[in-house]
């Protein structure tokens, strides 16, 4: 006859611990969801370095378009931006002189698209078919690999065979060749230009 009692007993636990479990299930409901934790903000702090870098991108036969060199690179990882010491950008076209940018220091985006180039900076465009060296000091060139075009906003030197300009600015188009130079333009052409030589 104690059996029945204990079962009995028994009762009152089961229907507590019924609505203990529905009230936990009713809690978790109706709780907003756990949030997680924000991700951390990037900082401008250099997470990987080269030396002796190079990156080259290549036409579809293969053949170079473009090369950038470095001695030395340092990579931020907030904006994917590396900076460079002692850069070269070297263009290449087929059958037009190679176009080399130079300077002590640049930067770089991270799909190298956009190059930087800072204290004295030079372009160095060689001598070819008939065309005299050029060559253009400033403190800042920048350019832009995809448009195949370099230029600044500083004070430029350019110095084409024994002809010499200074102008405020520059844009040069190395698709067509085309040099353009604004602000304060003062030149001595040489006579050698003047008489029949190219002014690409």
């Amino acid at each position: 006859m104690a059996r029945p009692g204990k079962l009995a007993s028994l009762g009152p636990l089961i229907a507590v611990a019924a609505l203990a479990g529905g009230t936990y299930w009713l809690l978790q409901a109706t709780m907003p969801p756990a949030q997680q934790a924000p991700d951390q903000p990037k900082h401008h702090t250099p997470d990987y370095f080269a030396d002796n870098f190079s990156v080259s991108e290549l036409d579809t036969t293969g053949t170079t378009q473009y090369r950038l060199t470095a001695k030395s690179m340092v990579h931020y990882e907030d904006d994917e931006n590396s900076d460079l010491t002692a850069p070269a950008m070297r263009m290449f076209q087929v059958q037009k002189p190679t176009v080399t940018a130079t300077s002590e220091r640049g930067t770089v985006n991270a799909d190298v698209s956009i190059v930087d180039l800072y204290d004295h900076a030079r372009i160095l465009r060689a001598a070819d078919y008939g065309d005299p060296q050029m060559q253009a000091d400033s403190q800042h060139f920048l350019v832009l690999v995809n448009d195949d075009v370099i230029e600044t906003e500083k004070p430029v030197r350019l110095q084409r065979g024994p002809s010499v300009m200074t102008a405020n600015g520059m844009n040069y188009n190395n698709v067509t060749r085309e040099m353009k130079l604004f602000g304060n333009v003062h030149d001595a052409i040489a006579a050698s230009d003047i008489n029949g030589g190219s002014s690409k």
